[in-house]
């Protein structure tokens, strides 16, 4: 069995965090959470992000008031990463050693490699898109319509921080995170893993347009957490993937797509 495999762990291709851990000598837990627990987030996610929009005043008018549209964006993320946050703290080691958070220099510049690579090949792919169906935005870039005709510079800037840096840490966290490790937890293959994880997350944004960018983007970070056993790499990556769409938003821009 390689390293890149998880030959310490409890089972092949667990966090690195875990065999960090047993190497300084620390008494862990077998974890108890699993593919019920991704089940739960992804779940509750939607259903918390459907009673957002019902219970905040506006979200779904016409013109959305800027705050309570921003909670309405970041409140679902009780359930996309809170669960899998409380999971593993509940029944495991909590999520540093579970679902492998950490950050080396080798885990950002493996990130900033693949973080290029998906540049390339979603700009690739978006192309195509484009001669097939014309240009197209994503569901962040009609949000981002929405703040900056509230006019609040302020709102602008924090859903634009929103979509570079807490929907990427929120997404690994629940996909890189505990669903690649539920998954390999069950004895799943390395590939089978990358594949079910990549669909899951094209799938979970709900944008058919964009589901083959999204699923090469999910493919390119299924990568790097089996090369790195964690999720830092994904998480640079991620953030560079959204970072020129942040941007966009910030400067008053139309999308690419």
């Amino acid at each position: 069995m390689s390293a890149v495999d998880g030959a310490v762990g409890w089972y092949p291709g667990c966090p690195v965090t875990v065999d960090e851990a047993i190497a300084r000598g620390r008494s862990l837990r077998r974890p108890r959470w699993g593919l019920w627990d991704v089940l739960i987030a992804l779940v509750a996610t939607v259903a918390i992000g459907y009673l957002a929009s019902i219970a905040l005043p506006g979200v779904t008018g016409d013109d959305p008031p800027p705050g309570p549209l921003l909670v309405a964006v970041v409140v679902p993320w009780l359930g996309l990463a809170g669960w899998p946050v409380i999971a593993t703290a509940w029944r495991g080691n909590g999520p540093r050693i579970d679902l492998g958070i950490r950050m080396t220099w080798r885990d950002a510049g493996l990130g900033g490699i693949g973080g290029v690579a998906a540049w390339v090949a979603l700009g690739a792919i978006a192309a195509v898109t484009v001669i097939l169906t014309g240009r197209f935005n994503s569901s962040a870039g009609e949000v981002a319509v929405d703040f900056r005709d509230s006019g609040s510079e302020i709102s602008v800037i924090a859903f634009a921080l929103v979509v570079a840096i807490g929907a990427p840490l929120m997404e690994e966290l629940a996909f890189r995170g505990l669903f690649y490790s539920a998954l390999r937890k069950r004895g799943v293959g390395t590939g089978w893993t990358i594949a079910i994880t990549a669909v899951s997350f094209a799938a979970f944004h709900f944008e058919p347009i964009r589901l083959p960018i999204l699923l090469a983007m999910g493919v390119v970070l299924g990568v790097l957490r089996w090369r790195t056993r964690g999720i830092g790499a994904p998480f640079v990556a991620h953030v560079m993937v959204n970072a020129p769409g942040a941007v966009l938003i910030v400067l008053g821009l139309p999308s690419l797509g």
